[in-house]
């Protein structure tokens, strides 16, 4: 089994003991994506749609990084301090995916890193 390190610059970089992914075979474990901008390190400025884009590009960034897409997305989590946001995830995550989607969790936690209202991670299959 071969284990590969992805990484870009498009996507924040990682501020702890972890890489933004890890390819192993076809598989790809990436990280949890907080809301920050790549290029300042800082959580973007807006309400919680704002956060959800960004979120969602940075993820889309990592997946390119490793050779895929949102279409290789089987598995997507989604942490979020308020649940009452949901609704607004699945409108804006049915901008940046189609049918069939992912499998998904979404879970409401009291706080995320740097005070971000939201956290994704996924896992694709390329």
């Amino acid at each position: 089994m071969t284990k590969m390190i992805v990484a870009t610059d498009r996507a924040p970089q990682a501020i702890g003991t972890y890489s933004q992914a890890v390819k192993v075979g076809t598989t790809v474990y990436m990280s949890g994506q907080i809301p920050l901008d790549p290029d300042t390190m800082e959580l973007v400025e807006g309400g919680v749609e704002v956060q959800i884009k960004r979120v969602f590009d940075n993820l889309s960034a990592v997946a390119e990084a490793a050779g895929g897409s949102f279409d290789n997305v089987v598995k997507l989590n989604i942490f979020l301090t308020d649940l009452s946001c949901f609704p607004i995830v699945n409108e804006i995550m049915s901008t940046y995916f189609k049918q069939p989607y992912p499998a998904r969790a979404a879970i409401g936690v009291a706080s995320l890193p740097k005070g971000a209202q939201v956290e994704m991670d996924a896992v694709l299959e390329l």
